[in-house]
């Protein structure tokens, strides 16, 4: 049976940036239930740390969108820990994100849970609350590498990705952050140096303050980041994740529900900046998109579909670009048959409601319309 997770209640007022994360962290134990050990037999991954992890501003937190990564990569993963919690989206729920944690207070009882669960892989993103409730801040970093010892010592044989935190918006505790991240990778180093499988994950860089919906928590273009460094960290890593069994990189048309025309580049151009259409579906390789793990749709091999100037307003054209890894060149596949960007939320749209040949495609507000939805296979 999940139980809702007790209150923490805290008997003294402190600083406000700290009475902001604590209040945050306790709202975020409310909703949080415990873990039914979902699995699909999977390799075992534990995301480990705190509400950042939780997902307090965005359900499920990163690990909707690397979920989803894993699934278009075709890695079957089982997330494993005693919380649950997050979207439908999100194919497995289990976690060790608790709101408001210190390091030390994850220490206290990681041996127990690396027990339990028997992780393969951790995603460690740990210390922001230290810095936050300005717990001792100094001896953070040696209370890191206790933490990190603590895990290889229980699971030697588990690779561990160690993050350096992501940015605070108020600028004297994100410099104690960059204090803190800084003697990360000397830590990381010496483990790995020792024998340990111990891997460094910049997140820190990954994101900025305008990434974040509240001055601590990620917004969800900011967890998406999140997401896509931890996929391609495990990707660096063979057997961090299993192996692919082949389900992503499929390659395709893209058929209009409303026009039944695939989305096609004009004349068969590869000029960089060409503004995508509608066309009869032909087969041919400039009506050939292939979805990718990362969450492109590529043509031609190393161009893919962008949102130009990097967009995010209504009416944005939708044209080639030379693959980047940039948000505005990644987009969610939706169950429901429409396309949206990552970077500005909006639907793949063909221009006008328009099925005719050479209707051109654009972002647009999503609204449920025909020309909205598309469909994936041969002509």
């Amino acid at each position: 049976m999940r139980v809702l997770r007790q209150k923490r209640w805290f008997s003294a007022i402190v600083s406000t940036a700290t009475a902001l994360a604590l209040a945050v962290g306790l709202a975020g134990t409310l909703g949080v239930q415990t873990a039914a050990a979902e699995s699909n037999g999977g390799v075992k991954v534990m995301p480990l740390g705190d509400s950042i992890t939780d997902g307090i501003t965005v359900s499920g937190a990163y690990r909707t969108g690397l979920w989803q990564r894993f699934v278009a990569g075709g890695y079957k993963v089982d997330f494993v820990g005693s919380l649950y919690g997050g979207p439908a989206a999100l194919g497995d729920h289990d976690h060790e994100g608790h709101s408001g944690w210190r390091i030390d207070q994850i220490d206290a009882n990681i041996v127990g849970w690396l027990n339990t669960y028997q992780p393969h892989t951790v995603l460690l993103h740990i210390g922001t609350n230290d810095v936050l409730q300005n717990y001792n801040v100094a001896n953070a970093p040696a209370r890191l590498s206790a933490l990190i010892d603590h895990i290889t010592a229980t699971v030697p044989s588990a690779e561990v990705f160690v993050a350096q935190i992501i940015p605070l918006a108020n600028s004297g505790q994100n410099s104690q952050v960059r204090t803190y991240n800084a003697a990360i990778p000397g830590i990381v180093s010496s483990k790995a140096s020792a024998g340990k499988h111990v891997h460094l994950v910049d997140m820190y860089d990954a994101l900025t303050t305008a990434d974040l919906a509240d001055g601590v928590h990620p917004n969800a273009g900011g967890y998406d980041k999140m997401a896509a460094t931890w996929y391609s960290a495990l990707l660096t890593v063979p057997g961090s994740i299993g192996q692919s069994g082949g389900t992503g990189g499929t390659t395709s048309q893209i058929a209009g529900a409303g026009s039944g025309r695939c989305v096609d580049v004009p004349n068969s151009t590869q000029t960089l900046g060409t503004q995508v259409q509608l066309w009869d579906c032909t087969g041919t390789a400039n009506q050939q998109w292939t979805a990718t793990a990362a969450g492109e749709l590529r043509v031609y091999g190393s161009d893919c579909l962008d949102a130009y100037g990097k967009g995010t307003a209504a009416g944005t054209k939708v044209v080639i670009w030379s693959c980047n890894g940039q948000t505005n060149q990644q987009w969610r596949l939706n169950a429901d048959g429409t396309i949206t960007g990552v970077q500005s939320g909006l639907c793949l749209d063909a221009t006008g409601a328009g099925t005719a040949n050479g209707t051109l495609l654009e972002l647009w507000t999503c609204n449920g319309q025909s020309n909205q939805h598309w469909t994936r296979g041969t002509a």
